[in-house]
């Protein structure tokens, strides 16, 4: 499975197993629009992971509380390809939900958000959103989204005793990195853990060096998706090499091809090994491995060259749309509902009843206390501005056998330059098969 699909269609909705469709509301999408009191009935459809159906109870519960002329209702559909196809086929037919949860990014662009989505743009409530959210959820000139859950970001958790023992700080070049490493292994440590036998981790080198492709040319991605650019050449062949030279080193735990990603947590935790190449949604997956994971695993972005261009890799959450099948004074309340989404408020009700793994995509959002040190340190890029949208948010292209080509050049089988060239060929067909221009 990608990345892609785990960022987009898993692990965005916390990698709970696909469920049968059912319905919370007995009005599904075709409540009515007011009752006898003046309250105006909306319905919200959100995909049926646990993770996902607590946070919009979370939201809803709060908002109904806050005022009386609105009653919002939910109603669940199933994850995957099932929920995808229910979401096009309901604003294909003008059926959809008042409003409804889906992923950013280049499944958020295949809804053809200017004929079947209501653009938020000029609304004031806009103005609090975080930029690298609106940048996933943009389409042409205008911003189509609210954000759902909280962000996630690609790059590496690491031990923060070995480091404070071995006197290390965390890299901003991956020249500084591959020294570090470098002390760790003199010390009897596993620099780097990987676990191939989970094989869409093999693809964090790869996918989470986007920030340092897009810092050193920043129209990459429109000119990877009208074929002018390859993953063969500079920049991105960047992330294909950082996975050959951490083999080629030696700095891989032994078992790297059968360990799975479970394995390599508690590897990480008991400080065996020093770094994970990881995804920050597992972050809840370690805390209680040890009484003192939380503080004791910490986050940085993948370093790249300059040290100048340090940032993060970000994978955006999915968000709150409205078809434009929704009008009059149901839009008018669906609007009322989208301005407490995107308050503090609504973040708050969260917090109370989840426990966040990432950092709000609300600019007036606090995090709170007493959350593990990686999510500090994830916070942080956000708050300084230094983040930017993972590859799958600016294009729609990304090829299924990517997982499968990092293996064989993390693990010796194949070089860095036959890996990139055969993952260009790889997506050639899917971008083919969207029919994009210039393929």
């Amino acid at each position: 499975m990608s990345i892609h699909k785990k960022a987009s269609s898993t692990i965005a909705v916390g990698l709970v197993a696909t469920l049968a469709l059912t319905a919370c509301s007995s009005d599904g999408p075709s409540a009515e629009n007011g009752d006898a009191t003046g309250t105006v009935n909306l319905t919200l459809l959100v995909d049926v992971s646990d993770q996902s159906m607590n946070i919009a109870n979370a939201v809803v519960d709060a908002f109904n509380e806050s005022q009386d002329g609105i009653e919002m209702e939910i109603e669940s559909r199933p994850g995957g390809t099932d929920g995808d196809n229910l979401i096009k086929t309901r604003l294909a037919t003008g059926e959809m939900n008042d409003v409804f949860n889906y992923n950013s990014g280049s499944l958020f662009a295949a809804l053809d958000p200017a004929n079947n989505l209501v653009a938020l743009t000029d609304q004031p409530f806009m103005e609090g959103i975080d930029e690298t959210f609106k940048t996933a959820t943009k389409s042409g000139d205008d911003f189509y989204g609210v954000p759902f859950e909280q962000a996630m970001g690609g790059g590496i958790l690491y031990n923060k005793s070995v480091y404070a023992d071995l006197g290390l700080e965390v890299p901003k070049t991956w020249d500084q990195f591959m020294d570090n490493n470098a002390k760790i292994k003199e010390a009897g440590i596993d620099p780097v853990i990987q676990t191939y036998a989970d094989t869409w981790t093999s693809q964090l080198f790869v996918l989470a060096d986007f920030h340092n492709v897009s810092a050193t040319q920043p129209d990459w991605a429109e000119k990877y998706t009208a074929n002018e650019a390859k993953f063969a050449e500079e920049p991105a062949l960047k992330g294909f090499e950082r996975l050959q030279e951490v083999y080629d080193a030696g700095y891989l735990n032994k078992d790297f091809a059968s360990a799975t990603q479970s394995q390599g947590m508690q590897q990480l935790v008991d400080g065996t090994g020093a770094h994970y190449p990881m995804l920050t949604f597992a972050i809840s997956s370690y805390v209680d491995l040890a009484e003192d994971a939380a503080e004791n695993i910490g986050f940085f972005a993948q370093p790249g060259d300059d040290e100048g261009n340090y940032g993060l890799t970000a994978w955006t959450p999915g968000g709150f749309y409205v078809p434009k099948s929704t009008e009059g004074q149901q839009l008018d309340a669906v609007m009322t509902f989208l301005e407490f989404a995107a308050s503090p408020a609504a973040c708050d009700a969260v917090s109370d009843a989840t426990t966040p793994n990432g950092p709000y995509m609300i600019t007036e959002c606090k995090l709170p206390d007493g959350l593990p040190a990686a999510v500090g340190d994830l916070q942080q890029y956000f708050t300084d501005g230094n983040a930017s949208p993972a590859l799958e948010f600016l294009s729609p292209i990304k090829g299924p056998n990517l997982e499968k080509i990092a293996v064989e050049v993390g693990s010796g089988i194949a070089t860095a330059a036959d890996g990139a060239a055969r993952y260009d060929e790889d997506v050639k067909k899917q971008a083919q098969q969207l029919g994009l221009d210039g393929w």
